[in-house]
């Protein structure tokens, strides 16, 4: 759609119906009211004629935002209870990169506790299984994670090297970009190497990277991902 190119504010607001976040809010997320009912028989209709094709695949995003501990037993109990899995669809797991908006909000005190929210549910779940029987089976259910948010925000380019650490990161100023990503690639990469020694799957790190902003995205991506959506701005 060339009135969304390199425009994420107008691709981001193709996602509320009629133009209403609250309807967003309502039927398109997996943690409401309705305990993501409506999400969940809308996405099955589109599964059930992805295996009615028999040839046609298809890769979906599932959102995780960090702004809580729990939201990965909520994704998990969401996803099993509704049996989501199917041949035809792999999913990946996306996290928007607006740790500012729940900053002031009051949801996060600091950088770190957004990526304690990531990743320590599943390093917990993958040591032991038993604790969080749910979340460990929908691990093995994803291929992957991703990264997303509207690049053409201004930031500061580089990473310097007076960088604060994230428990140090306690403002309503939103990190670069490579920031974000290099603390996601420590993480996945230690969490591969531990689900690796136990025999279990891994993960890829494919973060949207390149629609829009700086060419030092790309720097970061190829430094830390092994490969992006978009690329756009590569022709640069």
């Amino acid at each position: 759609d060339r009135n969304t190119f390199q425009r994420f504010d107008r691709f981001n607001a193709n996602y509320n119906p009629v133009g209403k976040m609250m309807l967003r809010e309502i039927f398109m997320k997996t943690d409401n009211y309705i305990d993501g009912l409506f999400f969940a028989e809308l996405l099955q209709e589109v599964i059930a004629d992805l295996e009615a094709s028999k040839y046609q695949h298809a890769e979906l995003r599932l959102s995780i935002q960090g702004k809580s501990i729990d939201e990965w037993e909520k994704l998990a109990t969401w996803f099993l209870k509704n049996k989501m899995h199917s041949t035809n669809v792999s999913y990946m797991i996306q996290i928007p990169r607006i740790y500012n908006v729940h900053h002031a909000n009051g949801k996060l005190k600091n950088f770190q506790e957004l990526l304690t929210n990531l990743f320590q549910p599943l390093f917990d779940a993958t040591i032991n299984p038993e604790s969080q029987p749910d979340l460990f089976r929908f691990m093995l259910l994803f291929t992957g994670f991703d990264s997303v948010d509207d690049e053409s925000k201004p930031e500061k380019l580089l990473i310097e090297n007076n960088m604060v650490c994230p428990d140090q990161w306690d403002t309503n100023e939103n990190p670069p970009y490579a920031y974000y990503l290099f603390y996601m690639y420590a993480n996945i990469l230690t969490l591969n190497q531990l689900r690796r020694s136990r025999g279990l799957n891994t993960y890829q790190f494919r973060p949207h990277c390149g629609e829009a902003g700086d060419v030092s995205h790309l720097t970061a991506a190829y430094m830390f991902a092994e490969n992006i959506s978009h690329g756009l701005v590569l022709r640069q």
